[in-house]
């Protein structure tokens, strides 16, 4: 499918949800003030962690951080905004009286990176209307940063207006991506991907914190970003910013994104037909090449 420049999903999300400016402001604040009760956790547990475990897959961290952040972000969404629901990536789903509107919730984005005592991470709060982004904010509190976009309000890092880079050339770009946990067990793992661009741009850097790559991007500090197997929580804040900041977000054959499908290209609008055109042409590496010939096995 050929891109095109459509109504951003944030934009129709806040038309169909038929909230005000001064309610989307609101919310907006209150997203802020999630993010940062989660961020202050995560600060203060940053580095003097007890309990690491894994949560049924490999690699697929959980702390007492993670833990403790959620519940503060939880607080503040509950004694804010009673009535709304709210996806969290620990506790799960909790239906709220306005079936429309939901929160997504990740407390640690970046477990792996802080289990490890990398700096970078931070808490990520989205709001979705019937499973669009609408708004969000992320807390990176090893950068002293507040994220956060609004319809209406534009995309911001801290007190000041953010937007995507300028950045047309794909052979110019810098460019991010992830891995999924499921890496290891599957030849569609994204290494032929990220091959491919890294052999055709300026780099392709790996940092391990979905949220905080695409807040990267909507500040022009990267150019653009792909990755698969993601979950709502790690994206809904970030598709926000990307969009809110003058950038494109979409499914990887270039139609409308879909928070639910867990795969996403954010860019800027130039780069957008390049990284389609790529990631066509991609197919997945032999697992003989990476040291694991048991993928290339017929599944029974």
């Amino acid at each position: 499918m050929t891109p095109a420049m459509t109504t951003r999903l944030t934009d129709q999300a806040a038309q169909g949800s038929g909230l005000s400016s001064a309610e989307l402001e609101r919310l907006s604040a209150v997203a802020r003030q999630a993010a940062a009760a989660g961020a202050a956790e995560l600060k203060s547990l940053f580095g003097r962690l007890e309990r690491i475990r894994e949560k049924g897959r490999a690699g697929d961290l959980v702390t007492e951080a993670d833990v403790a952040a959620e519940q503060a972000v939880l607080r503040v969404l509950s004694e804010q905004t009673p009535d709304l629901g709210v996806l969290a990536e620990e506790s799960g789903r909790k239906e709220g009286k306005d079936s429309d509107l939901q929160w997504c919730v990740d407390p640690l984005d970046g477990t792996t990176n802080y289990a490890h005592g990398y700096p970078f991470f931070g808490t990520s709060i989205g709001l979705t209307w019937r499973g669009q982004p609408l708004l969000g904010a992320l807390a990176v509190p090893a950068l002293e940063r507040l994220y956060w976009a609004a319809p209406g309000l534009g995309a911001w890092c801290n007190d000041e207006a953010i937007q995507v880079s300028s950045c047309s050339s794909l052979g110019e770009s810098l460019l991010v991506t992830g891995f999924a946990y499921d890496r290891h067990t599957r030849l569609d793992n994204n290494y032929a991907e990220f091959a491919y661009f890294t052999h055709r741009t300026r780099g392709v850097r790996r940092g391990g914190a979905a949220a905080v790559d695409l807040a990267f991007v909507a500040q022009g500090l990267l150019d653009g970003y792909w990755e698969r197997g993601l979950s709502p929580w790690d994206l809904a804040a970030g598709m926000a910013l990307v969009e809110q900041a003058g950038g494109v977000v979409c499914a990887y054959d270039g139609s409308p994104a879909e928070l639910a499908s867990g795969k996403l290209i954010a860019c800027t609008p130039e780069l957008q037909q390049a990284l389609v055109d790529g990631l066509a042409q991609c197919k997945p590496l032999a697992g003989s090449s990476f040291g694991a010939p048991e993928l290339d096995q017929p599944t029974p």
